[in-house]
């Protein structure tokens, strides 16, 4: 990536045409194509056409978090129908979604849910949920049983039955290239992982980007006019994680957008291969 610029770019055409999107905390962002520094709200307005925004997160970073409901609460003022893509939901649990959103769970029994489906702390995902329920934005279970994922973290792929393969996307399979590889061992920091044992790690990985990218195509296919924004972890939300998938099979329009994190996404290292905007800290 070359050098970038710490001077603004205005925005001014933009601006003028769709009027301001709103800020509510990032205020700088490093686009990876030319490397300039730009503000939050001309990034909202270079990707509010897109069919898939993907913002990545550390789990356990409540900032990053602000800054997904930051995004969707931007596209929201410009009057883009949006709809939330999670990592933190199984396909499987999408009627509890569905119930929770038309207001017919209350939130300590949606709590018991999401626990179901997810081991962070509600409150780090809180404002998001309670924002798309009261603003009637649909949220999407993308992901798949643990089950599997941990099976094949423990086992490989290779060790899925075929009535598990049946719970997967038609003709899985499970490519891994080096630099995939590397970026897994940076992002989750298993140094000391025997090798055997980080490959399989790595399918597991696969597996979920495949089949997310799946669950977002189908819908997509029945809302064709709607732009997903993805919460999901760096290691899936970067370029070479579900976005990959989604381009062999798919024409969808996507943008993927990962906060800065240091000795992980360090703005000096990441290139349009991997990511299209670096949020700021």
């Amino acid at each position: 990536m070359k050098k970038f610029s710490r001077l603004l770019f205005p925005a001014l055409v933009l601006l003028f045409i769709f009027g301001p999107a709103q800020s509510y905390g990032i205020e700088r962002v490093v686009r990876t194509s030319d490397g300039e520094v730009i503000t939050f709200t001309q990034m909202i307005q270079e990707i509010r056409n897109s069919n898939i925004i993907f913002v990545g997160e550390a789990h356990t970073n409540i900032e990053h978090h602000a800054a997904q409901l930051q995004v969707i609460k931007s596209l929201e003022a410009l009057s883009v129908t949006v709809a939330v893509g999670l990592e933190m939901f199984r396909a499987d649990s999408q009627r509890e979604l569905d119930r929770w959103l038309a207001g017919k769970m209350e939130e300590e029994a949606f709590i018991t849910t999401y626990m179901d489906n997810w081991g962070y702390p509600w409150q780090y995902y809180r404002d998001i949920f309670l924002y798309a329920k009261k603003h009637r934005i649909s949220m999407i279970g993308l992901n798949v049983s643990p089950q599997i994922t941990q099976k094949v973290s423990q086992s490989g792929f290779a060790s899925l039955t075929s009535g598990e393969l049946k719970q997967l996307p038609p003709q899985i399979g499970c490519d891994i290239d080096e630099r995939y590889m590397d970026y897994i061992k940076k992002a989750y920091e298993f140094h000391g992982m025997e090798s055997k044992s980080f490959i399989h790690f790595c399918e597991a990985q696969m597996i979920w980007d495949k089949v997310m990218a799946w669950n977002l195509a189908k819908y997509l296919t029945h809302n064709p006019r709607t732009t997903v924004v993805v919460l999901a972890g760096t290691g899936h939300a970067w370029k070479r994680g579900i976005p990959e998938q989604l381009r062999r099979q798919y024409e969808f329009r996507y943008k993927a957008v990962l906060p800065e994190i240091p000795d992980r996404i360090n703005v000096s290292t990441i290139t349009t291969e991997d990511a299209d905007y670096i949020l700021l800290q």
